[in-house]
């Protein structure tokens, strides 16, 4: 009957073969700490969930530096395309958050103790994607907007007609908006494990994550429909007769 030491062996030293070989998994397998030093059952998802993190930031990355490219050339098509697999990588940082909430906060104060003055606001990829998106919309302003003689109020309003700015700037509000997701869970995972009424290992209270999460990339972009709503209500009245009212005489 095989021992825990003989799984263990088997986990950090796997058979490498070609496929093994080109993904460099003799490496990628002992990024982690060795399972004999975990300082519990649950450090070594913690390690894994975020270091994933970082390799699907990198993606992000990576791929916004051609849509910036794609961006100045107005080459609508390409910029949608790979905005698409921007919001999917967004969606799937999101989604994987969950894994960590099956940590207790017991356990996840052992950690913590593992990431000597570390926290997650020092993230590598995490501070590139707060850098990018002024990139991002210097360049959708200088060809959608700019260049085509629009404003804000014209794309999605006044001169509407669904067309490349429109199309280009609700993928940036897109990737905005999940973004902010993003931030929402890991407050909400932060909530769960440690409370928001505590200090961060920076000792700085973890209540200015939620101030992180309510920030915009594009505020332009938003601001417009609530300026558009409010020049509807101008128009229309804020409060307006019930309908009920309405169909009860008409019986």
């Amino acid at each position: 009957m095989k021992t825990k030491r003989d799984y263990y062996d088997m986990i950090e030293q796997p058979q490498m073969l070609d496929y093994g070989v080109y993904l460099n998994c003799d490496r990628l397998l002992t990024c982690q700490k060795p399972l004999d030093d975990l300082c519990n059952a649950d450090e070594l998802q913690f390690q894994i969930v975020h270091q994933v993190e970082e390799l699907w930031m990198k993606l992000i990355c990576y791929t916004l530096v051609d849509v910036i490219e794609y961006l100045n050339a107005a080459n609508t098509h390409r910029v949608v395309t790979l905005m698409g697999r921007v919001h999917r990588l967004m969606r799937l940082m999101t989604d994987q958050l969950d894994v960590l909430e099956t940590m207790s906060p017991k356990e996840y104060q052992q950690i913590r103790l593992q990431l000597g003055n570390g926290s997650g606001q020092e993230s590598p990829g995490f501070k590139l994607l707060l850098r990018m998106p002024y990139d991002l919309w210097d360049a959708f302003k200088a060809s959608y907007l700019d260049g085509k003689g629009l404003t804000v109020k014209d794309v999605y309003d006044s001169r509407y007609d669904h067309g490349d700015s429109y199309v280009a700037a609700e993928a940036l509000v897109e990737f905005d908006e999940l973004f902010q997701k993003f931030r929402a869970n890991h407050v909400y995972l932060i909530q769960r494990s440690i409370g928001l009424g505590s200090k961060s290992l920076k000792g700085r209270p973890v209540d200015m994550l939620q101030a992180g999460a309510r920030h915009r990339f594009f505020p332009e972009l938003w601001d417009v429909r609530a300026e558009m709503t409010d020049a509807w209500g101008a128009s229309y009245g804020v409060v307006r007769d019930p309908i009920h009212d309405k169909n009860r005489a008409d019986r």
